[in-house]
């Protein structure tokens, strides 16, 4: 089935290339959506795709790259869009 949650993500999340590492994660499981650092230091994305490849993005992104340090991990649904593809947006 089909699905879309939101992540956000807190810690040491900012510099240390974690929207590329979501980027390259979120594509190499065929997800689309987008992923962006927030103004208040968090790090924000939407995934859309398959339930058994939204659970391990989410552990994907509780991990992090090298470099990171997650703090704090939220999610929530959201709705399914019709997006093609993964980007990375500017910062909110």
């Amino acid at each position: 089935m089909r699905r879309a949650v939101h992540v956000i993500v807190e810690g040491r999340v900012q510099g240390v290339g974690f929207r590329a590492f979501v980027e390259r994660e979120a594509m190499s499981r065929g997800l689309s959506g987008w992923v962006r650092n927030r103004a208040d230091g968090a790090v924000e994305a939407v995934f859309c795709g398959e339930d058994s490849e939204l659970l391990t993005m989410v552990e994907a992104c509780r991990q992090g790259p090298r470099f990171s340090r997650v703090t704090s991990l939220s999610t929530a649904p959201h709705p399914v869009e019709d997006w093609t593809e993964f980007a990375i947006w500017p910062t909110a």
